[in-house]
């Protein structure tokens, strides 16, 4: 498979969203500012990006210590490949949840959709677990507690391109 070419506009985008996105509104704005561009270009970018499988992915990074959480739980959940879709969209409504997502099972781990359950504490963790099946009917499930939080980080592209920060 070639490499892709991309324009300055697209290696300027894809290094802005690599870190950590403004708090605003309008993060998409900020962005746009940032580079000298409308808010419109970048997001055309953005999703001529996404149509051509360059972005794959766009999530957050969220660091569950930090933020208060003291259990962490991924949930996985053996689900029929006729209900995920709406399975997944129901556990995804849980404020608990962070992520939510399909991957395929295998012999030795037959679960095929995963939840990140974050609480104050084991026991509540369960709970929610428990909630979460009783809402969709999920009752073959297996809890995967944190022990302890890894180091996240993510590949960097284009990093030598986007203009300083101003100053204010």
């Amino acid at each position: 498979m070639p490499t892709p070419k991309f324009s300055q506009l697209e290696k300027q985008v894809i290094a802005a969203i690599q870190g950590d996105m403004p708090i605003t509104e309008r993060p998409y704005l900020a962005i746009a500012e940032r580079l000298g561009v409308t808010e419109e270009a970048v997001l055309e970018t953005l999703e001529s990006l996404d149509r051509r499988g360059i972005i794959r992915r766009f999530g957050a990074t969220l660091r569950h210590q930090r933020s208060g959480f003291r259990a962490n739980a991924m949930v996985a959940w053996r689900v029929d490949e006729a209900r995920i879709d709406a399975v997944g969209s129901r556990m995804a409504t849980f404020s608990a949840v962070s992520h939510c997502y399909r991957r395929n099972p295998t012999e030795a781990f037959p679960y095929n959709l995963y939840t990140m359950v974050h609480a104050s504490d084991e026991v509540t963790c369960r709970e929610i677990a428990r909630k979460m099946a009783a809402a969709t009917g999920e009752t073959e499930y297996a809890l995967l507690f944190s022990r302890k939080e890894l180091k996240k980080i993510s590949m960097q592209y284009f990093p030598n391109l986007l203009p300083k920060p101003l100053e204010g």
